[in-house]
């Protein structure tokens, strides 16, 4: 990053972001003498010959090196590698290509050359850009591409080769042709289907239909494949196939041959098979093999020998998609190839509990889940909750419908309709255009959710409300087209999830949140308003969908809510236009109220409909009920009312904004902790009175800018770079939203560069007030709620330093066979108690092992605040209630015991769990049990 200045607000220098700073500019005069001898001034002899090799360009060679010197000439930078110039080169040669769009070379192509593995040069890439800001968001978007196509073909190769395994043969038998092998049945379909992704999918990082894809391929080579080659129960079902006729006709030089449209229309046993053993949806399958891999077999003109496409013929088709993609060679998968090897250390990506040690103890081992299997599960979990669901309005909401004064039936059906071939038209140009068909079956089940909500929504809003006719919101185009686009969108992630997840979260993928809101034509603020009441309709909803869609709200508060074309603006301007009314959005005095309300998402899709406030009142809670009658008259005094929606909104954004603030002072400002209450006093003023500031960009960069302006004028010497590398560790963050801020229309830079042209210029009268003796009044505290959405949570661990885990009761219940049962899901730790067991001898020891290790811990806590009273802020914090907000720290009883309080601070958040952590230290003589 820049350097900054000394200033009394410190604005650095006006300077182009960190990517601009390694571009060399070079003429093409300059170019042209580069060559020849002159190539030495741009590096080593041996780093001219590996320029050479990867043929690139004078301009990528000069950028390449000047790089390599920037990284070389920092002090502790990337240790451990200094003395491995080759490899470093190479990264930086691929840096400078990506940068410059001239990309002579294939990633594998660079591997090979400097001899380094994938997950390496991933993790490199990482520590380059920690410790030097040295790459841009397009060189981190091309290896965020490399690596989630490196993760789905590392997950499809192993399941692909654990399947054949229990397929086929592997010693040949005498039935069997000396020249059909194992491993060229292996070989040959492998290319295949590496072929079949390359031509079917233009969206490389789907695991499901990728996966979905290759059981395809196999079925496909199990019917050509003689029977003495494979094992039960395929064997069988090909022999039955030979006897009814459909037999293998291994005539070399058959291409498109009628072989292809007979399997595909008489049997369809093995691909049930494999769909039964892979937890995969027959139909869909069934979908893939019709629409996408017959359509492929019939493109690519397969050539038989031996009754198998000839490999050759394959794999030059393969060698000309992987040479136009430049990105990773996956036949080398087959040959073990080193640089494509799994470092487990790296980049084992598969969870991990305490493991037991006690081999006396009673515990249900299982292993973890690979990606495949994960996956499937999830959807499987999905498929639970729609198989009794219809993709039709069900009796009930027909009668809801009869009973509006506007009947709003043929109004949804026509909008579900045409939204459907909108959707399938958009996902067939994001995958691929022959599934289009697979578009089509992921938007049902959308509407199958779409129209079970709405039957939940309104049966709730019944009992809420004691009415039967809800017209105003079923006549609410808006309502109807967010509605089902959450439904859609939990489907989308549902079968989205991606190789390298270990927590079933979705990462991003072309049809990530918001792809969904581009599709259907929806406002990132009108989807906000159905979120909560989603999730709170559909008990069902799995925790891992909960976290996403908790997510995709918390994206939505940080930035796509502020988008210029936003309706949220227009709601602000109004709220500030009302007559005789604060010029804020929502009165700061109720940020330390608790986040409490019971408004649904017909309050706020209808929304203004709270009473405005009297004077010396508090806000109304309860909702205006929302139905079509006569609207009374109201008094010509009375003031407009107040946007529920506008408030509620901003009520979130400030408690996610604090959130964020407060952890962000945790790590930075731990000797400092004065100045967190003013830097969110700035932040917060803002938020209120400078809204525009947030056109158009996040609410993070406010935050750092509020940050770092409060500490110049403190004198805190806090530069721009300690803050964003302290950001960059928290959760869901991007490095765009530093690297990239808008300035002006159309033009954008650094977040440094933001803050001397725009954040300051605006707020520098308010900034100067800070470090006066008279600063301005501090806005309160916001109260942060727990998520208002529940769930279970993962297993926790107990802070003070010992392997103390609790894990709450799980669900009675397995989804499907195969899925993980509650015992199965118990953490697999040293002392295993299960809380409403028999209360044995062996329990009782159990519990004095537990109260042993608390109370060991106790005292080490008090040791450690007699040695120090100002212990370092922690790097990574240690304790997380996985998919909530962070919460208030637990009050603790008198009466309570120290194990009860461990218990009890279970619910804080990892911050202020830290906070509570020292005071019990300074403190615990005063409270320890006699």
């Amino acid at each position: 990053m820049p350097t900054e200045d000394s200033s009394l607000l410190g604005p650095p220098p006006m300077v182009r972001s960190s990517s601009s700073e390694i571009s060399v500019s070079v003429s093409p005069e300059q170019s042209k003498a580069a060559t020849g001898a002159h190539r030495l001034e741009f590096g080593e002899t041996d780093f001219v010959a590996l320029c050479d090799t990867l043929r690139v360009s004078d301009i990528v060679r000069a950028n390449a090196w000047k790089t390599y010197e920037k990284v070389s000439s920092a002090d502790g930078t990337l240790v451990g590698y200094s003395e491995k110039k080759k490899d470093m080169w190479g990264i930086c040669i691929f840096i400078a290509a990506v940068d410059l769009d001239e990309m002579t070379f294939t990633f594998t192509e660079l591997l090979k050359s400097i001899g380094m593995s994938v997950c390496t040069c991933f993790r490199l890439l990482r520590e380059m850009d920690v410790n030097m800001d040295t790459i841009s968001t397009k060189v981190d978007s091309n290896v965020s591409r490399l690596n989630k196509k490196y993760d789905v073909l590392s997950a499809l190769y192993h399941k692909f080769e654990r399947t054949c395994g229990l397929i086929y043969m592997i010693q040949p038998s005498s039935q069997t042709s000396a020249e059909l092998s194992f491993p060229l049945v292996l070989k040959t379909s492998w290319i295949t289907f590496l072929l079949a992704k390359g031509k079917v999918l233009q969206m490389e990082d789907d695991l499901v239909i990728s996966f979905q894809l290759l059981l395809c391929v196999l079925d496909y080579f199990i019917k050509l494949s003689p029977p003495a080659m494979l094992k039960e129960p395929y064997k069988s079902h090909v022999s039955a196939m030979s006897i009814n006729g459909s037999t293998r006709a291994p005539r070399r030089g058959q291409n498109r041959s009628t072989r292809t449209s007979k399997q595909t229309e008489t049997d369809t046993k093995v691909i049930e098979v494999l769909c039964k053993e892979y937890g995969c949806n027959l139909d869909e399958v069934k979908n893939v093999y019709f629409t996408s891999f017959i359509p492929f077999l019939n493109s690519v003109g397969i050539v038989t020998s031996n009754g198998l496409p000839e490999v050759e013929d394959l794999s030059r088709q393969y060698e000309e998609l992987y040479l136009k993609n430049k990105d990773i060679d996956a036949r080398l998968f087959l040959d073990n190839d080193e640089t494509l090897q799994r470092n487990h250390i790296e980049c084992s990506q598969l969870e991990r509990t305490p493991r037991k040690n006690n081999p006396d103890e009673e515990l249900n081992l299982i292993l973890p889940q690979t990606p495949v299997r994960a996956a499937m599960n999830t959807i499987q979990q999905l498929m639970m909750i729609l198989n009794s669901a219809s993709d039709k309005p069900s009796d009930n909401l027909i009668s809801y419908f009869n009973n509006c004064t506007v009947n709003p039936n043929e109004s949804i059906l026509a909008r579900v309709e045409n939204l459907g071939n909108i959707f399938k038209e958009k996902f067939a140009e994001a995958v691929g255009q022959g599934c289009a068909e697979i578009g089509s079956q992921r938007y049902k089940l959308g509407v199958r959710l779409y129209y079970r909500l709405m039957e939940s929504m309104l049966k709730s809003e019944e009992e809420r409300l004691s009415v039967h006719n809800f017209s105003k919101l079923l006549n609410n185009n808006i309502f109807h087209t967010s509605l089902l686009a959450c439904a859609v969108e939990v489907v989308m992630a549902t079968y989205g999830r991606n190789a390298s997840q270990s927590d079933g979260t979705s990462t991003e993928t072309d049809l990530s949140f918001p792809w969904i809101l581009n599709v259907l034509d929806l406002k990132a603020f009108d989807f906000y308003k159905v979120i909560e009441s989603f999730i709170k309709a559909e008990p069902s909803l799995t925790r891992e969908m909960i976290k996403h869609l908790e997510r995709c709200e918390h994206r939505i508060m940080e930035s796509l809510a502020w988008q210029s074309d936003s309706s949220l603006f227009d709601l602000i301007k109004q709220s500030k236009e009302r007559e005789g009314q604060v010029d804020q959005p929502e009165p700061t005095c109720t940020l330390n109220f608790p986040l409490q309300h019971n408004h649904t998402a017909a309050d706020l899709y209808l929304s203004p409909v709270r009473s405005p406030k009297k004077k010396g009142s508090t806000a109304s809670l309860n909702p205006t009920p929302i139905i079509d009658a006569q609207p009374v008259l109201a008094p010509q005094t009375q003031k407009p009312q107040k946007s529920t929606s506008l408030s509620l909104f901003y009520k979130k954004v400030y408690r996610l904004a604090y959130l964020r603030l407060n952890t962000l002072c945790l790590r930075l400002l731990f000797d400092h902790p004065e100045l967190e209450h003013l830097i969110w006093t700035l932040f917060q003023h803002t938020l209120q009175n400078e809204y525009e500031l947030m056109k158009d960009r996040h609410l993070d960069q406010i935050m750092m800018c509020s940050m770092y302006g409060i500490c110049k004028v403190k004198n805190v010497d806090l530069r721009f770079k300690i803050i964003v590398t302290a950001y960059k560790e928290l959760t869901n963050t991007n490095q765009e939203t530093f690297k990239r801020v808008l300035i002006r229309e159309g033009q954008y830079d650094s977040i440094i560069v933001f803050y001397n042209l725009v954040f300051m210029q605006k707020l520098k009268t308010n900034i100067l007030q800070y470090a006066s003796n008279r600063p301005p009044t501090l806005s309160p505290i916001p109260h942060i709620p727990r998520s208002p959405y529940k769930f279970s949570n993962s297993p926790l661990r107990v802070p003070a330093g010992n392997n103390i885990y609790i894990s709450p009761l799980k669900s009675p219940y397995k989804f499907s066979e195969g899925m993980l049962s509650p015992t199965k899901m118990t953490p697999r730790s040293r002392i295993l108690v299960s809380i409403g067991e028999s209360f044995g001898v062996s329990t009782s020891e159990k519990f004095q092992k537990i109260n042993q290790m608390v109370g060991s811990s106790d005292r080490q806590l008090k040791r450690s605040a007699e040695v120090s009273t100002a212990p370092k802020p922690l790097k990574r914090l240690r304790f997380d209630i996985e998919g909530q907000d962070e919460a208030d720290g637990s009050k603790h009883l008198p009466g309570e015991s120290k194990f009860q309080q461990k218990l009890a601070e279970m619910t804080s958040t990892r911050t202020r769990m830290q906070k509570q952590k020292l005071n019990d230290g300074t403190d615990t003589s005063a409270t320890e049990e006699k």
